[in-house]
């Protein structure tokens, strides 16, 4: 696939326990199905041509004979498949039987990977059949009259992906054969696993499974038996579930009595930036890495560009529903322990914070509320300036005020028309020239107000910007953009909009939330050019800049996975599809990167602020060049 994925397959099969010839037939079958949606490696619970649970049927010659020579069917019937193929099979080998997975591709054997790990406790009794890897020195096995490589440290080197095989219990060894495969290259780890029902332990496997995706920095795809094993005391639910460092991204449905096949697409371009940025994954391979064996898969053809079947999320800052108000009280909580930190430690007597009826100023400000009330300190020590220009409107006015009033702070209000216009007959500007100075001048004049208000008060300045402004330089250079400590530094614009607005709901003050509310639903806008001729924001944001949901997800692509414009554009129109067209996204990636770059000079000098998430500190997640040329990025916008 294109931009760095691959599509990947766990399959959960309709399985006869000992019948061999009827699991082949299914699994030739999925693998078609598979290869025919696109997917370029699929993998089958463990054991499945003879299914797991045959018991001592395992010490029967007849069985094992038929396993293998299914095998070979199989081998035959898949001849002209691209799809690559992970198989459960007991393999023989100088007078040992190994609980094997064979990979296949294009009716050749490609290798043989055998369990290390055999459970023997509770209703397991692996090694009354079965022999580990461990017991076994052979390192090439002859197979279907092929000698093939066989052993754990093999590493599949598929078009754009590395992968390695595990089998069930290894996943829960205390130091699992995966974590091995993932420091000598594996990118995918395939699991093929018998394991059976209890009540609770699938939230345990979840866990298991998430936690070694995310340790290892890989995807995971894990595929478990289903309805045909359960037999006599071990019920099967058929387990499919594939994650990507920490997060599972697709899963099968628990129960069904029917076979299922499920399939998303891995990001291996994000798993590379991720181990590549993470110092100590490096470390990790330096100390544990082991001399690995590549066994590459068979030539394909190329597909044509096939529909992601991924969910791109368009508003990755966002937490899911069922986590918004887990994560809302963790931002506050963290923009609020910050503040506490610096006001004890610079022994402020007050907090200052301009106070515009917008968003980030309203964040800010509850910040500081929330922040007082857990110093128990008088609220009144906040002061709130409310500082009237040009283009202040009447519904962002009284929102500022009334909100300062309800939350029991000090409120000043202080304009700054006359100090403006003396500044433009100063500096020789025309009142009626509405450009950058005029602008400006303005956001200066605010900045001005506060410093010298809190050197009244003996206070601080409480900064307002949010990350998207710093990231498209959306702030007046010693303007806004300047302030004795950021509270909403690492809070993007999208995120802002949600922590007021859960906060609105949840407080018990009934004019604090309509206040807050109707805060959410203003325009975003500076207001620093006059208003309608009804009174109405004239200047709004979003139609200078751009929707801030998009760069807000190009400037999450850019921070957290180091993606270039191409393969944002395409996530893009993935995730906005039918919201905003590809010409649309296309027009303002490139302004994002025009503006990342061009205003770099800006983060270079930020005030000290929480990092709540992603960051752009120039003393923490983002150290970049001041002067670094954007025409690499530009070209590739321009040529989408």
């Amino acid at each position: 696939m294109k931009h760095g994925f691959v599509r990947v397959a766990a399959a959960i099969p309709s399985v006869r326990v000992a019948d061999c010839t009827y699991n082949t037939e299914r699994i030739v079958s999925m693998m078609k199905d598979a290869d025919d949606k696109g997917a370029s490696i699929i993998v089958f619970p463990e054991l499945s041509i003879t299914g797991y649970t045959c018991g001592d049927l395992f010490q029967q010659s007849l069985l094992i004979d038929k396993a293998n020579a299914s095998l070979g069917i199989l081998l035959e019937q898949t001849a002209g498949l691209d799809i690559t193929a992970i198989i459960g099979i007991p393999v023989a080998t100088r007078g040992t039987l190994l609980n094997a997975a064979a990979v296949v591709q294009k009716g050749k054997i490609l290798g043989v990977i055998p369990k290390t790990h055999l459970p023997n406790y509770k209703e397991f009794y692996e090694k009354r059949w079965f022999s580990s890897a461990w017991q076994t020195e052979e390192t090439e096995i002859e197979i279907l009259g092929h000698n093939v490589p066989m052993h754990t440290n093999l590493v599949f080197s598929s078009p754009g992906v590395n992968f390695a095989v595990e089998i069930c219990e290894d996943l829960w060894a205390t130091i699992p054969p995966s974590s091995q495969a993932a420091l000598n290259g594996a990118e995918i780890i395939f699991n093929l696993s018998a394991d059976n029902e209890l009540v609770g332990k699938n939230v345990y496997l979840h866990s298991l499974l998430s936690q070694q995706s995310a340790r290892t920095i890989s995807a995971y795809v894990f595929s478990s038996c289903g309805f045909g094993e359960s037999t006599t005391d071990t019920v099967f639910a058929g387990n499919a579930i594939i994650c990507e460092n920490g997060e599972v991204v697709a899963e099968s449905e628990r129960f069904k009595m029917e076979e299922q096949l499920v399939i998303t697409d891995i990001d291996i371009d994000k798993i590379r930036h991720l181990r590549q940025i993470n110092t100590t994954f490096a470390e990790s391979r330096s100390m544990h890495a082991s001399v690995a064996e590549f066994v590459q898969t068979l030539p394909v053809e190329e597909k044509e560009d096939i529909t992601l079947l991924r969910k791109i999320d368009s508003h990755p800052f966002i937490p899911s529903a069922d986590r918004i108000d887990e994560c809302c009280r963790e931002i506050l909580s963290i923009q609020s322990l910050g503040l506490a930190k610096r006001l004890l430690h610079t022994h402020a007597k007050s907090s200052v914070v301009g106070i515009s009826g917008g968003l980030d100023s309203t964040l800010a400000l509850l910040v500081c509320v929330n922040t007082y009330d857990m110093l128990g300190l008088d609220r009144k020590g906040i002061v709130g300036v409310t500082m009237p220009g040009f283009g202040t409107t009447d519904r962002t006015y009284h929102n500022a005020v009334n909100l300062m009033k309800q939350l029991g702070i000090t409120v000043r209000e202080i304009s700054i028309k006359d100090a403006c216009l003396q500044h433009f007959s100063d500096i020789g500007h025309d009142v009626n020239n509405h450009d950058v100075t005029y602008e400006n001048a303005q956001a200066r004049e605010r900045t001005q107000i506060l410093m010298d208000v809190a050197n009244q008060a003996a206070g601080m300045v409480i900064g307002t910007g949010d990350l998207s402004e710093l990231a498209l330089g959306w702030a007046t250079y010693n303007g806004d953009h300047m302030s004795m400590y950021g509270v909403n530094a690492s809070v993007p614009k999208t995120l802002v909009r949600y922590v007021v607005e859960w906060y609105a709901n949840n407080t018990d003050e009934e004019i604090v939330k309509q206040l807050l509310l109707d805060i959410v639903n203003t325009p975003i806008s500076p207001e620093l050019i006059p208003a309608d001729e009804d009174g109405n924001i004239k200047q709004v944001t979003e139609d200078l800049v751009g929707p801030y949901e998009l760069h807000d997800f190009f400037l999450y692509q850019v921070l957290e996975y180091g993606y270039s414009p191409a393969k944002i554009y395409y996530l893009a129109c993935n995730a906005f599809e039918g919201e905003f067209d590809a010409a649309t996204i296309k027009k303002w990636l490139t302004t994002f990167f025009r503006r990342f770059f061009n205003q770099q000079f800006k983060r270079s000098c930020l005030p000290d602020g929480p990092k709540v998430g992603l960051s752009l500190s120039p003393r923490g997640d983002w150290r970049m060049p001041s002067d670094a040329c954007s025409r690499l990025w530009l070209e590739e916008c321009e040529n989408l």
